[in-house]
């Protein structure tokens, strides 16, 4: 899988507002004086009418949001990942999610991979903090592409929409054409003997995952699970049933993410032997992107190993 082309999420996650603010007048979006890292400096530069900059309060950034759902619009909230689900989770959960507002939280520079910015900035709880919440959706797409696609997908949901992307450039796995549906696992790849549901950067990985196993006749299937809240059933407990063995990645603490949600499946419907790769209960440290992934074993290689660990321990 070499040459492919990397672009930030955020890019994706910009272009999708754009597209957005072009056709609906509802559509706002706030920022807390972040714009250029959201990239929703391009809806601020075209369309400004749309833009509001509330500063760095993101407990008024929820509040503001709110106020503006409950007149009609639809607002979608912008900023740092770490900070919006932490320092603005009263108001997520109480003012927006007990009130079933259509609120669209972007949370940015998710993950591990933000680098030299460290363990304060590095949004390794977020998802957990979304998914326990009472009528969130909860969102983690794998390229820009597939940001644009949910971006732009959410507008019409019903209740509030957690997204979540990274700052560093990622492969870009997907294009216009691929099938995108909220709610439904993504079969990136078929196989038979172990599978790997995988969201965000880690998505890609696990291809190349995939295709070392294959070198030694291990067959992998990828399922690229952007939808973490309301997960795929029918996908885990069908992988569950065919391979026999699960192994979840993501760039996210293991406990409550991804990992959580998909055995949380498991166990109810078809017990069988998993595995995750994710940050061990641990925070982060600040370095290169690249090199915190692989401290932190967030790579194809974990995900390989895990794969054969899964194996290892899978019925006969």
């Amino acid at each position: 899988m070499d040459n492919v082309k990397k672009v930030p999420q955020r890019d994706g996650y910009g272009l999708g507002l754009l597209e957005l603010c072009k056709t609906r007048p509802d559509v706002m979006v706030l920022d807390a004086d972040v714009a250029a890292s959201t990239r929703t400096n391009w809806v601020r530069d075209q369309y400004p009418d749309h833009f509001y900059n509330v500063g760095i309060s993101e407990q008024d950034l929820v509040g503001t949001a709110a106020g503006m759902a409950l007149g009609g619009l639809i607002p979608y909230v912008s900023t740092y990942g770490v900070f919006l689900s932490g320092r603005a989770f009263d108001q997520i959960r109480t003012t927006v999610c007990y009130n079933n507002l259509k609120v669209r939280f972007g949370g940015a520079h998710a993950g591990i991979s933000v680098g030299p910015d460290g363990a304060t900035h590095q949004a390794l709880e977020d998802m957990a903090l979304a998914r326990v919440l009472p009528r969130m959706t909860v969102i983690a797409p794998c390229d820009s592409e597939e940001t644009r696609k949910a971006v732009i997908a959410a507008a019409d949901i019903d209740g509030p929409v957690y997204f979540r992307f990274g700052r560093e450039a990622v492969p870009v796995v997907t294009d216009e054409n691929t099938p995108f549906q909220l709610g439904r696992a993504r079969l990136v790849r078929e196989g038979s003997h172990c599978a790997v549901f995988a969201c965000g950067a880690m998505v890609y990985e696990a291809m190349v995952a995939a295709e070392a196993l294959a070198e030694k006749g291990i067959s992998l299937r990828v399922y690229d699970l952007h939808t973490i809240k309301p997960i795929d059933q029918d996908a885990i407990v069908t992988a569950a049933k065919e391979c026999g063995a699960i192994v979840t990645a993501e760039e996210h603490q293991i406990h409550a993410g991804l990992f959580g949600a998909v055995s949380e499946v498991v166990v109810r419907s078809c017990p069988v032997p998993m595995e995750a790769v994710a940050v061990e209960d641990t925070f982060g440290q600040s370095g290169p992107p690249e090199a915190l992934m692989e401290r932190y074993g967030l790579t194809a290689a974990g995900i390989a190993a895990a794969a054969e660990r899964a194996l290892a321990r899978k019925v006969k």
